[in-house]
């Protein structure tokens, strides 16, 4: 039912994927890179990341949703609180990191990110994208949580305005975690969320899982693989 349901929406939440006890250790490691910043996105060659993707490939639910042959290519470090906070609108998710900087008309948005190479590539590379967003505390209405508007990560790249009527037209579904949950979501899936309004933590690991083998002669980071 859950993939049923992660195919049809493009999200899904699967309670339990690690103990609170593996929450404490990696929020514990994940200590270590935070800062006035939100969030790290260079966590993938740290062990205790590809522990973690290790992890994930082989609890039942999460591999399910992981396509055969994806590799881990991106992970994210995010926290918001009070004292960390934000609201972003709706929108999709369309950069990914690469190796080198490629010309193709087909190619665009290129962008520098601590010192990752990112770039927008076309709707069809996207969608063969699944994140996997571990939640290390709990994640609760008052925590910011993610918001859906299901079934748009089949519409390809989507314009602003056309965001906007999608939200506003509805439905919209927002997803509470416990820890030690994950959401596992389409990155082309219309999503967006609202500032903390509570005194929490919410902190996520967000792992992007692609294709071993890019187009276009684009090509993943240097880091090893996961």
């Amino acid at each position: 039912m859950t993939s049923d349901s992660f195919l049809r929406d493009g999200f899904a939440v699967l309670p339990a994927v690690l103990r609170d006890s593996q929450c404490d250790a990696i929020a514990e490691f994940v200590e270590a890179f935070a800062s006035d910043s939100p969030g790290t996105r260079n966590l993938l060659a740290h062990e205790e990341c590809r522990a973690l993707v290790a992890e994930l490939r082989a609890h039942p639910a999460v591999g399910a949703l992981i396509p055969a042959g994806h590799v881990a290519v991106q992970c994210t470090y995010f926290e918001k609180s009070i004292d960390n906070n934000w609201l972003v609108p709706i929108h999709q998710d369309l950069s990914i990191p690469v190796r080198t900087r490629l010309d193709h008309p087909s190619l665009r948005g290129w962008s520098d990110k601590e010192g990752t190479l990112f770039v927008q590539p076309p709707a069809d590379v996207l969608e063969t994208l699944v994140a996997v967003r571990i939640h290390l505390d709990p994640c609760l209405e008052t925590d910011g949580p993610l918001q859906f508007v299901p079934g748009t990560h089949t519409r390809g790249r989507v314009d602003a305005a056309e965001a906007s009527r999608l939200k506003q037209a509805g439905p919209v579904v927002t997803c509470t975690v416990d820890q030690g949950g994950a959401l596992v979501m389409r990155p082309l899936a219309l999503h967006a969320s609202s500032k903390a309004t509570g005194t929490s933590r919410r902190r996520v690991l967000h792992i992007v899982f692609g294709p071993s083998e890019l187009p276009y002669g684009l090509q993943w980071p240097d880091t090893p693989p996961a």
